[in-house]
């Protein structure tokens, strides 16, 4: 039997889910969270919803906010089931379910006053966000805030009447400010390196347009911890609304799905409180840089590697990929010879090791992630997560054939068809020039490498310029297949 998702039917759906201990009526909102997608769903909210089942920390419930259109999506599909989500953990040797319930609502745009009262509310204590890595109007080359962005131009013109999260924010701080309520905490949850650091730098940013002594106030009063954080999380789509449905007999309009492991390393800066979350497993330390490193590097650095060999090999699911020698064998010679050796020290921690259990959740056939997920977005992606790699051996005279195959290997992507002759459906917002570089390199490689705000110094690096041509060349010339196998036998940079 099947049931609609709903507080009402909690009762029936113990049978084959694990549902929330507390009641809705417990909770109190504490936080304001821009962004509910997957992610946030399968990641701080299940580490809240664990929180609440101990009866821990009730006045920290989740108040969703959101200004994109897929938001307002989300919104009616969330308020018609109670704001309830069914996460389904896969691992290779298990799947549980389980209903989980810490939001009590849902703000979005058109409703941008609702927004800036809810910020203003003193029971609001932290304001986080899972927007995307592109969503902090960074100069992915310079890392520094890029005051020309169009919607950044409109919020410094017209700071009164935010559209933008930060505008959104900033309105909400300075109501704070006015009514003699101390600033909430701002905790960036996207995979960003020094995330903390780079969200106040967009805040304080774009606050310096319109009114800058109001930004130095922001650095004076507002906490930005840094964070890593970590799930595998594919997209939700009629395979999974189907498992849930006919699996755990669970009407869910938008399930999330995910892997069993999860991880969140945060540093303790909450001059507001804090829920007690070291109690559901989220470690804090006085310095994320390290864990944040490993991962950024390790693992998502790995994602963008594998996503464009298996895309131009008509390669579709992430296992999938990890279960062909070829691009399996490329991936640990890239991490072991050229990524790992360049990562600085974790405490506690066997950098090896962990590679080991990234291969391990590559491998987990259960959770469905795709190659297209982890192709999208590569103009945000690869500067943060292959470039910096290759940025710090290069400084230190080390070689870059097997990153420079990851840069070629994307360019070839964006030519836009796969090597059986497959057209390639492109999702990043610099599609465009992207195919447009990638078609000029034939003739010249450096066209690619020409897109500076992607590729900054490294483009013009005499050597990585050498090591991707010869790449490039390759894979047009044999193909990705026997490209990667040059590549594992050593002989590609011959």
């Amino acid at each position: 039997m099947t049931h609609i998702l709903s507080l009402a039917n909690l009762a029936e759906i113990t049978s084959t889910a694990a549902v929330p201990s507390y009641r809705r009526e417990q909770l109190k909102a504490g936080i304001l969270h821009f962004g509910v997608g997957n992610f946030h769903r399968a990641h701080q909210a299940i580490y809240l919803h664990e929180l609440f089942n101990k009866g821990r920390d009730l006045d920290w419930a989740i108040l969703g906010a959101g200004i994109m259109p897929s938001d307002q999506m989300m919104k009616e599909k969330l308020a018609s089931q109670d704001y309830l989500t069914t996460v389904v953990e896969q691992d290779n040797n298990r799947s549980a379910a389980t209903v989980t319930g810490p939001m009590i609502g849902i703000l979005t745009a058109p409703d941008f006053d609702k927004i800036t009262a809810a910020l203003a509310d003193p029971a609001i204590r932290i304001v986080s966000m899972t927007i995307t890595e592109g969503g902090y109007f960074i100069d992915p080359a310079t890392g520094e805030f890029d005051p020309t962005h169009p919607a950044m131009v409109a919020d410094a013109n017209d700071p009164a009447n935010p559209r933008s999260v930060f505008g959104l924010i900033i309105a909400g701080l300075k109501a704070r400010r006015a009514a003699g309520i101390a600033p909430f905490t701002v905790m960036c949850c996207d995979n960003i390196p020094g995330n903390g650091e780079v969200t106040e730098a967009t805040l304080t940013g774009l606050a310096k347009l319109s009114d800058p002594d109001f930004a130095h106030w922001i650095e004076d009063n507002v906490a930005f911890p840094n964070a890593m954080v970590d799930r595998i999380t594919p997209a939700t789509g009629e395979r999974e609304i189907g498992i849930a449905r006919d699996t755990y007999g669970i009407d869910d309009k938008w399930p999330v799905f995910c892997e069993e492991f999860k991880q969140w390393v945060l540093e303790d800066k909450f001059p507001l409180g804090r829920p007690a979350l070291e109690e559901v497993g989220v470690t804090f330390v006085e310095d994320v840089a390290p864990y944040e490193l490993m991962k950024l590097r390790i693992l998502n650095g790995g994602h963008a590697a594998i996503a464009y060999p298996a895309a131009l090999m008509d390669i579709h699911f992430v296992h999938e990929s990890m279960e062909n020698p070829l691009i399996r064998g490329y991936l640990a010679k890239l991490e072991n010879d050229e990524i790992i050796p360049i990562v600085p020290p974790v405490p506690n921690t066997s950098l090896q090791d962990y590679f080991t259990l990234i291969e391990s959740r590559f491998l987990n056939p259960k959770i469905g992630d795709t190659i297209p997920r982890l192709a999208q977005d590569g103009s945000n992606r690869q500067p943060k997560f292959i470039l910096p790699s290759t940025a710090d051996r290069l400084a230190k005279g080390l070689d870059v054939v097997g990153l420079a195959l990851v840069s070629a290997l994307w360019c070839r992507y964006f030519e836009g068809t796969s090597d059986s002759g497959k057209a390639i459906v492109f999702n990043d917002a610099s599609a465009e020039r992207l195919q447009t570089a990638a078609i000029a390199s034939r003739s010249d490689p450096k066209a690619f490498l020409a897109l500076t705000d992607i590729f900054g110094n490294v483009g013009a690096n005499p050597l990585f310029i050498q090591r991707f041509g010869k790449a490039l060349e390759t894979l047009r010339a044999i193909g990705t297949a026997e490209t990667l196998k040059r590549y594992i036998d050593g002989h590609l940079a011959d």
